[in-house]
C-alpha cells in the first residue's frame, strides 16, 4: 500500500473514533485478504492465486462493495 493510501486510511480511522461515521473506502477494506492476495500475485502470478482473489472479493462483498 502506498504511503498516501495508508495515510488516508489512518485519517479515516481517527475520524471514526471521534464519533464521525465516514463510509469505508475500498482501498482500506479487507486489509488481511488484500495483503495475502497481492503477495501471492507478485510471487506466483494471478493464475495461481484464484482462491485468494475470490476470498478478497467475498470479503469486499460482505462489506457492501459491488464486485
Amino acid at each position: 500500500m502506498s504511503t498516501v493510501a495508508a495515510a488516508s486510511c489512518d485519517a479515516k480511522g481517527a475520524g471514526e473514533a471521534g464519533g464521525e461515521k465516514k463510509p469505508l473506502k475500498a482501498c482500506c477494506a479487507c486489509p488481511e485478504t488484500k495483503k495475502a492476495r497481492d503477495a501471492c500475485i507478485i510471487e506466483k502470478g494471478e493464475e495461481n492465486c484464484r482462491h485468494l482473489i475470490e476470498a478478497h472479493k467475498e470479503c469486499m462483498r460482505s462489506l457492501g462493495f459491488k464486485i
